[in-house]
């Protein structure tokens, strides 16, 4: 080994030698130290007091200074002969060879000489492998119990707890902050007044420099402070002071009902902040009065109550009140009279309840108005008297309960001269037939007069007489009817009730699942809904037995078998009636909609089929006027929907000349048109305008002549009309009129349908070419409904043709006996094909109205509604 190797492992050795040393003397060091930052990432000296942070650094100082003093005391550098030693035992050597290296011979002879020489060649022989070894402080005969590892975790958790904040933790924890306290934040001032919920008004803000604002009656205003300097603020109302509420340390709230004129002010230490004078807006009483007289309406047995009404923010309900001209001490007749919209400010309407089967009908009331406005305060109208309209008896038993029934709403107390009545009529069994259900009816009803002394005993005597007039003057199968309808309302309603309910539970499921007694909760839904399939199905066999029981009364012929009227087989309707119970237990609600839907129409058919053959000359004319008015409904449609179109033409015509004027600047202002060209739409419009007239006209002559027809006007040709009103003024003022023609056409499609559902109820039959409420849609686009009317207009969907094997298009139905045979393969599409088909018609209808579009969409949306 060459001498600079040797001195090279000599430094090492020497190196090794002195971290030996040092380590175990530095490490109390480090131990204060690693200590201290630990604490200083964790936060805690920025926690602490200044003066208490300060102290905490003397003493970490002190404890580091001292551990440094008692550790390094006494440390030196290894020397030469160390570090050979150190080498000759790392590397397993005997004897120091290195010390041969230094040394020389006792003798001076060649002999002595020549030893030596070789006895130093052999040493660095034996140097030739040196190492010098890791070094072996041994650190770990000092710490026993491992505290080191200790803090290598602790610091490395102090680290990641700090993240980016350790250099600014660090810094905080070495320099206390010798800096003022911060100055106090500005004064800041929120003030604001809200509106009762029933006006419907928003918030009002208030100036913080203060001011006069008049607000309504029953607002309150809130106030908030915060910043500045001081102690608690005080709310000053009209000089009376309250300290305001501690949202913080250095916030404040207070509140105030504004229910008169007052002043509010804020004060602080003496000094005003700011203040207001607030003027308390009274809230005014409705006002509501009769439009017109009340009376009869002109068909049928209701009643017409023509009302107005108006309040300064709005009317929450209306409601008319009938008291009886004979006893005014006894409770009011309520009848609710619906509002157009919620909460409307101003409203009018003419309602026409049927209060032909109350107990009152045929005695004079006297009726007047009540209107609600959202602070629960009422305006009534002066009271009008007129006679409640009652329904004719011809039967002799019946005329004479309902008399006695009117006598009993008289004077209630007038129970002996009842029961002799009673007496008397049921001596004379053969009067009713012989009939032992009313004979027992009777009984009953005069057993409740004799022992039943309380006041609600009256009312129910009462009703006992009207179903027993009732079923002596109708009969069994227009009982039956009426209780055949009030079940399919019935299940119909608890139908919807359990779609409704079944959308919701989805949601909740999907978050929670369900718990017993939601479940329990809902078998006894799915129970309530099977047992009014049940009774449906119960009313609808009674209905049949007493149809068959008229049959045979009249001496008439049986009906013969139609393939659209299969509910005259028990096995058809216990099949269906099973079907719906099935869905309805599984929950498939649509499904037991769809079944119900195909039993009403069945029902309807042989209700229809049974018309047909007893319908009178005089009520097959106001059908057949009936149809002709929704004929000419259907026209009007169209015609409205041809001034939109041309509307939609004028404004593309007129974008189309500002963009092109855009792009030829100087020649016109922008947004001015040639003279010509606005002359031309000036007359455009001013024809329009006429045309919308006559069309108002003729909306107005179809109202009154099916008012006259049916009794009842549709509400939406109401609104129709105002929106044919208001298109008519726009389009005379030269502005836009399409948003207000669009309306009218939306209103006169739902009209159509009304109307449609009136002649439904009164005559049993649609109207020519299907369903105008169905086929146009919502949109009220109107073109569907034109093209059905065309399809349909000049026949229906007859009994006639549905016996023959026929739907209302003329094809083959897939129910018609022989279809398959003669080759009859079309399908009549399911009521959910249908209705997805007219969602489909309605979208396209929408996006085709929508003129701004690109024309080849448009030419292409109109090819796909010609295909329909």
């Amino acid at each position: 080994m060459t001498d600079d190797r040797l001195d090279r492992r000599r430094r090492a050795a020497r190196l090794a030698l002195w971290w030996e040393a040092l380590w175990p003397r530095l490490w109390p060091v480090l131990g204060v130290g690693g200590v201290f930052i630990v604490l200083a990432l964790l936060g805690l000296p920025l926690v602490l007091p200044r003066w208490l942070h300060m102290i905490g650094l003397a003493v970490f100082a002190g404890l580091l200074g001292w551990a440094a003093w008692r550790g390094l005391r006494g440390l030196r550098v290894p020397g030469l002969a160390a570090a050979d030693r150190r080498l000759e035992k790392a590397s397993g050597l005997r004897h120091q060879p290195l010390a041969v290296l230094s040394d020389h011979a006792a003798g001076d002879d060649p002999i002595s000489r020549a030893v030596w020489s070789e006895h130093q060649r052999r040493a660095r022989a034996m140097i030739g492998r040196l190492r010098v070894g890791l070094p072996r402080p041994g650190l770990a005969a000092l710490d026993r119990r491992a505290l080191r590892g200790g803090l290598v975790v602790a610091l490395v958790g102090a680290f990641g707890i700090a993240g980016a904040e350790t250099p600014e933790r660090l810094r905080r924890a070495l320099v206390p902050g010798f800096e003022l306290p911060p100055p106090a934040p500005a004064l800041r001032l929120e003030a604001w007044v809200t509106p009762p919920p029933y006006t419907g008004a928003p918030p009002l803000f208030l100036d913080p420099a203060g001011g006069s604002v008049s607000v309504p009656a029953g607002s309150r205003v809130h106030l908030a402070l915060s910043g500045g300097s001081g102690g608690v603020p005080d709310l000053l109302l009209d000089g009376t002071a309250t300290p305001f509420r501690a949202l913080d340390g250095s916030s404040f709230g207070a509140e105030a009902l504004v229910d008169r004129g007052m002043t509010v002010g804020i004060r602080r230490d003496a000094s005003d902040i700011a203040r207001w004078s607030l003027t308390a807006r009274a809230d005014s009483p409705p006002v509501v009065a009769f439009a017109e007289p009340p009376g009869r309406a002109q068909r049928g047995l209701a009643v017409r109550l023509p009302w107005r009404a108006e309040d300064d923010w709005g009317l929450v309900t209306v409601r008319a009140e009938l008291r009886l001209v004979a006893r005014p001490d006894a409770p009011a007749l309520v009848v609710d009279l619906p509002l157009p919209a919620a909460s409307p400010k101003q409203a009018r309407g003419a309602a026409q309840p049927d209060l032909s089967a109350h107990p009152w009908a045929g005695l004079p009331v006297r009726v007047l108005l009540v209107a609600v406005d959202g602070a629960a305060q009422e305006g009534r109208s002066d009271d009008a008297t007129l006679t409640l309209p009652e329904r004719a008896f011809t039967h002799p038993v019946a005329q004479a309960l309902i008399a006695l029934r009117r006598a009993l709403s008289v004077d209630p107390d007038a129970r002996a001269s009842s029961r002799a009545e009673l007496d008397r009529i049921t001596a004379s069994p053969e009067a009713f037939e012989h009939d032992s259900a009313t004979y027992l009816a009777l009984r009953a009803a005069r057993a409740r007069l004799v022992r039943d002394r309380r006041p609600e005993a009256i009312p129910e005597v009462q009703d006992i007489l009207w179903e027993v007039a009732l079923a002596l003057e109708e009969g069994r199968a227009d009982r039956t009817a009426r209780a055949l309808a009030e079940a399919r309302q019935a299940l119909r309603e608890s139908l919807d009730q359990a779609e409704r309910r079944e959308a919701e539970r989805r949601e909740q499921d999907a978050q929670n699942p369900p718990n017993p007694e939601q479940q329990v909760q809902r078998e006894a839904e799915r129970q309530q809904t099977d047992e009014r399939i049940q009774q449906l199905r119960e009313a609808i066999r009674r209905h049949l037995e007493a149809l068959a029981e008229r049959l045979q009364r009249e001496n008439a012929e049986a009906m013969p078998y139609d393939p659209a009227n299969r509910l005259l087989d028990q096995r058809e309707l216990d099949r269906r009636t099973q079907r719906m119970r099935d869905a309805a237990r599984e929950e498939r609600n649509r499904d037991a909609q769809r079944e119900l839907a195909e039993l009403e129409r069945m029902l309807d058919n042989l209700e229809q089929g049974r018309n047909s053959r007893a319908e009178s000359p005089e009520r097959q004319q106001r059908r057949e006027r009936g149809q002709q008015q929704m004929g000419a409904m259907q026209d009007m449609v169209r015609r409205q929907q041809g001034l939109l179109d041309e509307g939609h033409q004028r404004a593309e015509t007129e974008e189309q000349r500002r963009n092109a004027a855009r792009r030829q600047p100087g020649r016109q202002p922008p947004g001015a048109q040639p003279p010509e060209a606005a002359a031309q739409d000036r007359a455009a419009a001013e024809r329009d305008a006429r045309v919308q007239r006559a069309l108002r006209r003729a909306l107005g002559e179809v109202m009154q002549q099916f008012g006259d027809l049916t009794g009842e006007v549709p509400d939406a040709l109401g609104r129709a009309d105002q929106a044919m009103r208001e298109a008519q003024e726009n389009l005379r003022g030269g502005n836009d009129a399409r948003p207000d023609q669009q309306r009218a056409l939306r209103e006169l499609a739902e009209g159509n349908r009304q109307m449609a559902q009136q002649m439904q109820r009164q005559f049993g039959q649609g109207q020519p070419g299907g369903e105008p409420g169905e086929e146009e849609g919502e949109d009220g686009e109107g073109q569907g409904m034109a093209d059905g009317s065309e399809q349909g207009g000049e026949g229906g969907d007859t009994p006639g043709d549905l016996a023959q094997g026929r739907d209302p298009l003329g094809r083959r139905a897939r129910e018609a006996p022989g279809a398959a045979e003669n080759g009859g393969d079309t399908r009549v599409p399911e009521e959910a094909e249908l209705l997805r088909s007219r969602r489909i018609q309605e979208e396209l209808r929408r996006r085709g109205a929508e003129r701004e579009r690109p024309a080849q969409e448009l030419d292409y949306i109109d090819r796909l509604l010609k295909r329909f």
